[in-house]
């Protein structure tokens, strides 16, 4: 009798390979199976063993590797042969990583399985910019925002645009960089100060990192001239972003270790 499989919808953490969680690893290093996205760190897949089926089924805006729809089968499929299915999400699975419908479909067919979190980047790559999300003189509510913003009239949307204004002390979107327009509009005309500070932080706790920082009243004008700021991106509003100036740990060290010893 074959052994019953079983799915781990585990987070991959935001980059950098280390900030996996420990049963994170553990799950890769008993997978037989190895579906995984774009933005989970491919350095992860050396802990797997050497005869785990390697999937890729990354997705960019318009060019996805495989549909939703298509991955949900494939992780029962892979179960019901009876491998331990490892998906490996970018960040932590539940924050916009479709982690609900992928359970709900497993959930629908029998298919044991658990959900394994992971540090998500809207927290850790504020972190990495040297902004804490939260502070007792500068922050004390968070919230995560997609950037996508699916509203057929976003720009309609007041109610959820005057609580992000004018309730939550600290604002993340994620993969908001092309919507960065309508987001700082929207905010100031929702009741935000022009002046708050806001931080992009694109490709965030690995060696690629860039940080840049504005206002909500400039950053758009300062975006137009950096090149170096893509997507993956978190679009950090509040004012623990003027943290960054005395706590911009990551990137300080970054540059220390790349400066020639004269």
């Amino acid at each position: 009798m074959s052994r019953a499989g079983k799915v781990y919808l585990v987070g991959a953490g935001p980059g950098d390979p280390k900030l996996i969680t420990v049963k994170g690893l553990e799950c890769l290093q008993q997978a037989d199976v190895i579906i995984y996205d774009r933005l989970a760190n491919p350095a992860l897949l050396e802990y797997a063993p050497k005869t785990a089926e390697r999937i890729y089924c990354g997705k960019l805006p318009d060019n996805h590797t495989l549909q939703q729809e298509k991955i949900n089968e494939l992780l029962a499929e892979k179960a019901l042969e009876g491998n331990v299915v490892v998906r490996l999400k970018g960040g932590d699975p539940c924050v916009f990583g479709r982690v609900g419908e992928e359970a709900e479909h497993l959930a629908e067919r029998g298919i044991p399985f658990e959900i394994v979190p992971g540090v998500t980047a809207g927290i850790a790559a504020p972190a990495y910019a040297g902004i804490p999300v939260t502070h007792r003189e500068h922050g004390s509510s968070y919230a995560v925002v997609t950037g996508h913003l699916r509203e057929d009239k976003p720009e309609l949307a007041t109610d959820k645009w005057r609580a992000l204004a004018t309730g939550i002390d600290t604002v993340a979107f994620y993969m908001g960089v092309a919507n960065l327009s309508l987001i700082r509009t929207q905010l100031i005309k929702h009741g935000r100060d022009p002046q708050t500070p806001v931080a992009i932080i694109s490709w965030g706790t690995l060696p690629q990192q860039v940080t840049l920082t504005g206002t909500l009243e400039n950053i758009e004008e300062r975006m137009a001239t950096n090149s170096q700021i893509t997507n993956p991106a978190i679009i950090l509003v509040g004012d623990v972003v003027q943290l960054r100036d005395k706590i911009n740990w990551f990137e300080a060290t970054l540059e220390s270790a790349n400066t020639p010893v004269s």
